[in-house]
């Protein structure tokens, strides 16, 4: 249990740094110490038959004693920083904090065992309410359970407020924004969209430069395609690619949607308004389409033309989930990012093969 434990709050640190939630790794990353330290000193403390393995009776105890108290403090400020986020990380450094309570009062050989027990089933509820809670939200894509408010706030100082974003990075919901990023993107520049699943770099088709610069940016390998977005399948039927009765009802059924469909490539998508970059989209035969089920990437396709769109993440890396991501990872490389919040997906679209659909 206390190996499974540690390990579990070691992953879950693993886990929030890797979304970039660093107050939430820092804090499982101490209780992963904690737990350990204090499971694996009441263990090889017990008394079996042939002795404890550990004594930090008289004279021992003071570099546990030490160790317990560092901990107290390390975890107060834990708790200080989880009350500006929710009420069950909170809860949680706060049952860190009654452990290690636990942790020092043994160490000096004066832990109640009921005490003990009180603390470690309250421990427990909170962990299995806060995973489930945490499971349940992120699968569901709302907030069923009840995670809790913040309770306090932190105002940013006005220096911070003003200090200068890499690009230009205008709200989603406001047309004044989903313009600017429309004249950046129809002048050749590269900008962070949000999609149907996550973000993306996009580039207007009708810069070929533009999508060469977007191999630059994320150090894309040369011989991996980029596919187009368009905003529907009427445009698709104006260009009149060769493309057979069954392809095109399989098309209706999944478009809009994270679905991405290969066909043939040719001359039809110049009349679909790739331009330019007709060569630097797709492969040298084929061409990977995608109508994506989101308004406002849309609307920008619509004042832009067919975009080319490949996802917003340095190659090999994970997919950018929340526009903050994108800024932080790459916006030093773009000239604007489209912010739109949490991405309504955490993984890219399906890829399907369409070219023998027939066979």
């Amino acid at each position: 249990l206390i190996l499974i434990g540690g390990f579990v709050q070691l992953l879950a640190g693993f886990l929030a740094f890797r979304k970039y939630d660093h107050l939430g790794g820092a804090a499982f990353l101490t209780f992963s110490a904690l737990w350990s330290s204090y499971g694996a000193t009441r263990v090889l403390c017990a008394a079996p038959v042939s002795g404890p393995l550990l004594d930090i009776g008289a004279g021992n105890a003071e570099g546990f004693t030490a160790g317990s108290v560092a901990f107290l403090v390390l975890n107060a400020f834990l708790i200080i920083l989880a009350s500006s986020f929710n009420v069950v990380l909170l809860c949680l450094t706060l049952a860190m904090e009654l452990l290690t309570v636990c942790f020092l009062l043994f160490t000096l050989e004066n832990l109640p065992l009921p005490f003990e027990i009180v603390v470690l089933s309250i421990l427990s509820i909170i962990c299995f309410y806060g995973a489930t809670a945490s499971l349940t939200n992120c699968m569901f894509g709302k907030d069923l359970l009840v995670m809790g408010p913040p309770l306090l706030t932190v105002q940013s100082s006005r220096k911070a407020r003003e200090d200068p974003l890499p690009c230009v990075c205008p709200k989603s919901h406001l047309t004044s924004g989903l313009r600017t990023i429309a004249e950046l993107l129809n002048t050749g520049a590269v900008c962070g969209v949000p999609t149907d699943t996550v973000y993306a770099l996009a580039a207007s088709c009708k810069h070929p430069q533009a999508i060469e610069k977007v191999y630059r940016i994320k150090d894309r390998p040369q011989e991996k395609p980029i596919c187009i977005f368009i905003s529907n399948l009427e445009q698709l039927r104006a260009a009149a690619p060769p493309i057979s009765p069954l392809l095109w009802e399989f098309m209706e059924n999944v478009y809009p949607g994270g679905i991405g469909c290969i066909i043939q490539k040719g001359e039809w998508l110049k009349k679909l308004g790739v331009g330019a970059g007709y060569s630097r989209v797709g492969t040298q035969d084929s061409i990977m389409i995608r109508v994506p089920d989101l308004t406002v990437l849309v609307h920008l396709i619509d004042m832009t033309g067919p975009l080319a769109i490949t996802s917003a993440n340095p190659s090999g890396e994970v997919d950018s989930t929340h526009h903050d991501m994108v800024i932080s990872r790459l916006g030093h490389k773009l000239e604007g990012v489209l912010c739109d919040g949490e991405s309504d997906e955490v993984v890219a679209s399906t890829v399907v093969n369409c070219t023998k659909i027939d066979e």
